[in-house]
């Protein structure tokens, strides 16, 4: 239900409406069977959709302490699956921790591999109860309470009231199901076109698959498939490959989705695809001993002999923990394989430095839509990306002061760096580099926070905030770069010595303030970051009145004339405003978690 695809639905929608018209013609038993379909289909999404209001924080903070050990990744999947009954929105929830780097694609495939056995769950509930007592009754309550609870405005109430009505219509969509088919008996034999042998096997195995392709939905599949069973309408062994077939079906809705993803999403559709593929072989060669060894199960708990709604159950999750065993141990071979599948997105273009105008202009690469619905996924997701914003400020800025932005990362000693390093044509302005490499990335931040608002509760909101006020920290720090750039270039060759060593000074503040950053970023301890930025920042003030004191002296003793100090009083203001936004942005980049952030001064939002 979560990978919807316009693909899917061009191939599909004018062959389902053409074959549901025949159908309503032919039989009128079989609107009940359709409306059944739809009613389900419809409650699965309304307890996706109530599901969302309240998995935020909880799954992400249950992540955090299950995706250390393969068993925890498995036992996630299994859970959450069997409790949400949507391996679908699993995948989602995965897709989006993997693309923010909550966890790692060996905890990703466990998910998986865990979310497709906990599907069964739903088929379990289905062959116990569903089948064997009016459940419209029940469901009427449901629908009533879940309406009211929908239109208050609270927001876990809101929540609340869609799970009811989830459930509600999936209960009364399995009570038209099952009416259907029993109408469908006094009419039509399906038993008719029962299919044996192998061949049956793969006919019905396809059936399934292409059904679930359809409808999107491995449940509403299974559903059909338990009702027609428990009726007679079906047998016992073509019902046991729809099974199959519905397994792999939603693995085909699943790729269908990921064309669009990012290179995460494709990885954990093929490894979702893998798993499917090998458990269906596994079941479709080794079907004969499954079904003793399900009679052997079913004889140990009990189950009647001519309880196929039970024994399908039974096989169902079989042959789910078969594909589980087989796969486990080859885990490491999977996710080797798979991370050499797809190639990643590029995470930072380098700096078109070029005369080549046909490069793309630079977006956000971290921030996913699906990550929206996950405050803490989605917080990570700026912070990476703000994270992303500073290193192109940093090659930015480095190019606007004549320094190659790689060799300032790598040198302990930049004054030498400055010294060595010459002012030389450079293709580029600075504001055409920033249009390439900055203003789209700060654009999709801004649009990604926007969509965020009223999502997030107030300690993250403030949070959110400040990474705001951080990127337009480093926009502010480029936009007075540009203001020097010109006599940065001229007066770094310029022949008066004097004039060529001042501009060197200020290269050298600006390269140091950059390096420092780097290193903090690195070692992030709060008190370390705070001790050096402070220090810091005291020495720029020192320096800004040694500069002001150097300039007069240089003017009395004639040695620059007024053009020169005119234009060195200027930028030396720029560089000190430069080096005071950077600052200002990496302490609260690298810090936006503390307390001190949380009281922001909101009213200047609009300035962010």
């Amino acid at each position: 239900m979560g990978f919807q695809s316009g693909m899917l639905g061009r191939l599909f929608l004018p062959s389902i409406i053409l074959l549901l018209g025949y159908g309503f013609w032919v039989s009128p038993e079989f609107r009940f069977i359709a409306a059944g379909v739809a009613i389900f289909l419809f409650g699965m999404v309304y307890l996706e959709q109530g599901f969302k209001v309240f998995t935020g924080g909880l799954l992400e903070s249950l992540l955090k302490k299950t995706t250390d050990r393969v068993w925890k990744s498995l036992s996630f999947g299994l859970i959450t699956t069997a409790f949400l009954q949507s391996s679908s929105l699993v995948s989602v929830i995965v897709i989006s921790f993997l693309s923010a780097g909550l966890i790692g694609l060996t905890a990703g495939v466990g998910i998986i591999f865990g979310a497709n056995l906990g599907s069964t769950a739903g088929a379990w509930l289905v062959a116990l109860y569903g089948l064997k007592i009016k459940l419209s009754a029940y469901a009427m309550p449901m629908l009533v309470i879940g309406l009211i609870l929908k239109t208050q405005s609270q927001k876990n109430l809101n929540g609340l009231g869609f799970i009811l009505l989830g459930v509600g219509f999936l209960l009364l969509g399995i009570h038209y199901m099952k009416d259907g088919f029993d109408a469908f008996q006094s009419s039509i034999n399906l038993t008719e076109y029962a299919v044996e042998g192998f061949l049956g096997l793969l006919i019905y195995t396809a059936a399934g698959m292409l059904a679930t392709v359809i409808m999107q939905s491995t449940n509403a599949v299974l559903v059909l498939t338990f009702s027609a069973l428990a009726i007679g309408q079906l047998s016992y062994e073509n019902a046991l490959a729809l099974a199959i077939g519905s397994n792999i079906g939603t693995t085909v809705t699943a790729i269908l989705g990921a064309l669009s993803a990012n290179a995460e999403g494709k990885r954990l559709a093929a490894a979702h695809l893998a798993f499917n593929i090998v458990t269906a072989t596994i079941a479709i060669l080794l079907l004969d001993p499954l079904i003793t060894l399900v009679e052997q199960i079913a004889g140990f708990f009990n189950v009647a002999q001519s309880d196929y709604t039970i024994k399908l159950a039974i096989f169902h999750s079989l042959f789910n923990v078969i594909g589980i065993l087989a796969l486990l141990p080859f885990l490491k071979l999977l996710v080797k394989w798979l991370d050499g599948l797809f190639t990643k997105s590029v995470t930072h273009q380098p700096f078109n430095l070029s005369g080549d105008k046909s490069l793309p202009v630079e977006r956000a690469v971290h921030l996913n839509p699906v990550t929206l619905s996950y405050p803490d996924t989605a917080l990570r997701a700026i912070t990476k990306e703000c994270a992303h914003l500073y290193r192109n400020t940093l090659e930015l800025i480095c190019y606007g002061i004549y320094l190659p932005g790689e060799k300032l990362r790598k040198t302990d000693n930049i004054e030498e760096l400055v010294n060595t390093c010459r002012s030389e044509d450079q293709p580029w302005s600075i504001k055409e580099l920033y249009i390439r490499h900055i203003k789209g990335i700060y654009a999709d931040i801004i649009h990604y926070c926007g969509s965020l608002e009223g999502r997030l509760p107030k300690q993250q909101a403030q949070e959110m905030f400040a990474l705001k006020v951080a990127c337009r920290d480093f926009v502010q720090a480029i936009k007075h770069i540009k203001h020097l750039y010109k006599n940065m270039g001229q007066y770094t060759v310029s022949e008066n010595d004097k004039i060529r060593e001042q501009y060197n000074q200020l290269r050298l503040c600006l390269a140091s303030v950059l390096k420092l950053i780097d290193v903090l970023g690195v070692k992030r301890n709060y008190s370390h970051i705070r001790e050096h930025t402070d220090q810091l920042k005291q020495e720029l003030s020192e320096w800004n009145r040694q500069t002001n004191e150097t300039l007069n002296e240089l003017i009395r003793s004639g040695q620059v004339d007024a053009y020169m100090a005119s234009s060195l009083l200027n930028d030396s203001a720029h560089v000190h405003d430069a080096c005071t936004s950077l600052i200002d942005g990496a302490v609260i980049m690298l810090t936006r978690d503390r307390q001190e952030y949380n009281e922001f001064d909101r009213s200047t939002r609009e300035n962010a």
